[in-house]
């Protein structure tokens, strides 16, 4: 076993932000790249700065919550699996209860921030709030848990229209269902790193039901994605830089199923963080196609 001779940054020894997944930005990452999707299409691509400053706080701010309702629903099974068992609550650092108290400090942040936009918007949140409690519970009675955190990562996409245009044309909700279906794509990568221990303690995951055709079923998830995708262009009125961008997520998609072959976890663990750069591509798409064709 190495050890390393740098300190830990404070996120990292902070019990507190850990238990936020503050030491951990790519959920932050994954989460923002559909947000901006949904507020760039919602506003053509000139969102109010408003709702992006909402938006962007509001989505830090709820993901930590779901990260605390997460670990508070884990906590007794958590220490169990070997890439969670150093959590602060199977750990011990933090209390249950206080773990409680932080949640909902986080969800009367994030009913401020949302009481700064529309009444639509304010109601929807609601739906947000249900959703991300949920999703924890899922992995105890089915298979599909990777549903529910995809309906909760894409719940941004009808309030960034609600935001942006008061209302939710029938068009926003081909983008929603590829925010699911990627979401769904990229979460089975992850639960691929613990199948093992999670079959042990009774955890479900499309991992699991999944079984070997793990990977073919993710390709054809992520291909599911694109063909939304390029609706959802074609309904927006999008244009080559559009589809360049939807390329470029195509490629990272290749290779993501190229390098998991063996299904080595760190692989598949790689796999999933190389999604950031799948909604990045896609967001500079979308960005640079309204900035440079209108």
């Amino acid at each position: 076993m190495t050890t390393s001779s740098k300190a830990p940054t404070a996120s990292a020894s902070n019990p507190w932000l850990r238990l936020m997944r503050m030491d951990r930005p790519i959920g932050v990452y994954l989460l923002l790249w559909p947000t901006l999707w949904g507020l760039w299409f919602a506003a053509e691509g000139v969102p109010s700065s408003s709702n992006l400053a909402i938006f962007i706080v509001g989505l830090l701010v709820m993901r930590a919550a779901g990260c605390v309702i997460n670990d508070y629903a884990d906590r007794h099974v958590d220490g169990l699996v070997e890439r969670t068992k150093t959590r602060p609550l199977p750990a011990g650092e933090i209390k249950p209860k206080h773990a409680l108290i932080l949640c909902a400090s986080l969800l009367i942040a994030a009913l401020i921030l949302v009481l700064q936009t529309n009444q639509l918007t304010i109601l929807l949140s609601f739906g947000g709030v249900a959703v991300t409690a949920v999703y924890p519970l899922m992995k105890r009675f089915t298979n599909l848990p990777q549903i529910g955190l995809g309906v909760a990562w894409a719940w941004a996409i009808p309030m960034g229209f609600a935001a942006e245009r008061g209302g939710l044309p029938n068009e926003l909700w081909l983008l929603f269902a590829a925010v699911v279906v990627w979401t769904i794509a990229f979460d089975t990568y992850y639960a691929m790193v613990d199948r093992d221990d999670d079959v042990q303690i009774g955890i479900k995951s499309t991992a699991i039901l999944f079984g070997r055709q793990d990977r073919t079923i993710i390709a054809i998830l992520q291909i599911a994605t694109l063909g939304l995708l390029v609706l959802v262009g074609v309904e927006f009125g999008r244009g080559w830089i559009y589809c360049a961008g939807l390329a470029a997520a195509a490629g990272y998609f290749y290779n993501q199923y190229r390098t998991t072959q063996q299904r080595d976890r760190q692989a598949c663990f790689a796999a999933f963080l190389n999604n950031h750069r799948v909604g990045m591509v896609v967001f500079m798409g979308i960005a640079l196609d309204y900035l440079l064709l209108g």
